[in-house]
């Protein structure tokens, strides 16, 4: 076992182990290193750890010494001179007309070395502009080529997903990246989709790319012969983030259905003849594929096609035995009343508007064939029915001229006389508004 610190010199670069020769360091601590390029300042990501000896590349390099204040500002001044330096070069280029572009200037720790980062289609001869920027900085000057994966790494930014990008977080390396892995995750092959801001295939297609090469050793391929809970048929479709397939049924080729992998039976993978001797299996047989979820309690579950099949069977029971037995409850309900049906088509009748014959007539009728008010051969309850109209007004008239209508038996309604027969004729068809009769006492 060796013991090391991890130390990073570049805001999401790489990480190196170094020897802290018996020092303790905190994460986030700033280090003095020995590297190949001369002493630097770094940024201690891990502190002391051991490790197998395995996984160190030696020789391991030693840690000078923790950073200390002073340190921090021979820092902060390369940063500014870092700034300076790059608007001359810029300057110097368009000055000799080189095609190519500076992308950043960094300073070593000691200041005895500059090193210009800058991108380019093609070869650049840049001699004489060493030359200049040597006779400007009297130091070490050095000018090198990077790709467009790099210069997105310097630079940073945020990608079509919205985040930072990949390689300037927290990749260390870069990996590759082919248009294969495209085709396997079922993508789009349009360039400005699966492409990055630097122009070349995104790295985010390498992560997942592990799932979906274990997913196709799974899944059927295209045109794939199966047997389905449904029947037998062709997958037309294969989505492999859900494990689900498409399959165009023999029975039914015009609406293909979308299975789980685990309800087909798969008996050709892949494109080619069916065979000769098979025989499809009974629908009983496939039905077992079908997939039933495990029925948690408390949990709401969609009614599948058999249950909703079954319940409406139960309504349909329930309703004819219902239909059933409505003829056996209206034999054993009571008869209703004829006097109250009739007496309730009058009342329709004078709702409809039949005119002001049909109004008259229905007390002269009551008069004859029914007893008075005050008689004992009225029921009670058909009294309170009376009584009860919808039409107040027109039933206080009507009950008040009944009231003064003489009674057949005793010729008198409870102690009043009964008045003449003329004047009971004149009462019963008024003229003009029907208003109703005065009692004879009030004349």
């Amino acid at each position: 076992m060796t013991e090391i610190i991890s130390v990073r010199f570049k805001s999401g670069g790489k990480q190196y182990y170094f020897d802290p020769q018996g020092v303790q360091v905190v994460s986030g601590q700033g280090v003095i290193i020995e590297t190949a390029r001369g002493v630097e300042y770094g940024e201690c990501v891990q502190g002391n750890t051991m490790v197998p000896d395995e996984s160190v590349v030696p020789p391991l390099r030693p840690m000078l010494r923790v950073a200390t204040p002073e340190d921090e500002k021979i820092v902060e001044r390369n940063r500014e001179k870092e700034a300076r330096a790059f608007r001359i070069c810029q300057e110097k280029i368009a000055d000799h007309g080189l095609e190519m572009k500076l992308v950043e200037v960094e300073y070593n720790f000691e200041g005895s070395k500059i090193l210009f980062f800058f991108t380019a289609e093609g070869r650049v001869d840049f001699r004489a502009l060493v030359k200049d920027l040597a006779s400007v900085f009297h130091t070490r000057i050095e000018l090198r080529q990077i790709g467009v994966r790099d210069e997105a790494k310097m630079l940073g930014g945020l990608g079509i997903c919205g985040r930072p990008f990949c390689c300037s977080g927290f990749l260390d390396e870069f990996q590759p990246v082919s248009i294969k892995m495209a085709k396997t995750q079922n993508l789009s092959l349009n360039p400005t989709k699966i492409s990055g801001t630097c122009g070349r295939l995104m790295c985010c297609l390498k992560y997942e790319q592990e799932a979906y090469e274990d997913a196709v050793k799974r899944m059927p391929k295209q045109e794939s012969f199966v047997e389905t809970p449904d029947g037998v048929g062709t997958v037309c479709q294969v989505n492999l983030l859900k494990e689900q397939v498409k399959v165009r049924l023999d029975d039914s080729p015009e609406t293909p259905k979308c299975y789980r992998n685990c309800e087909i039976c798969v008996v050709r993978n892949g494109k080619g003849k069916r065979p000769e001797d098979y025989v499809a299996p009974p629908p009983e047989e496939l039905a077992k594929l079908r997939y039933v979820p495990p029925r948690e309690e408390g949990v709401w579950e969609r009614p599948t096609p058999e249950r909703t099949a079954l319940t409406e069977a139960l309504e349909r029971v329930f309703q004819a035995a219902e239909e059933s037995a409505q003829p056996m409850r209206e034999k054993k309900s009571p008869p209703q009343d004829r006097g109250s049906r009739s007496r309730g088509g009058s009342r329709r009748r004078r709702g409809s508007g039949e005119g002001k014959q049909a109004q008259e007539a229905v007390p002269e009728k009551k008069g004859k064939e029914q007893p008075s008010r005050g008689s004992s051969d009225r029921p009670q309850g058909e009294q309170q029915r009376v009584n009860s109209r919808p039409n107040k007004a027109k039933g206080e008239r009507l009950t008040q001229q009944m009231q003064n209508q003489p009674s057949k038996e005793n010729g008198e309604s409870g102690e009043k006389k009964a008045p003449s027969r003329n004047r009971n004729r004149r009462r019963r068809r008024p003229s003009g508004g029907g208003q109703p009769p005065k009692s004879p006492e009030a004349e």
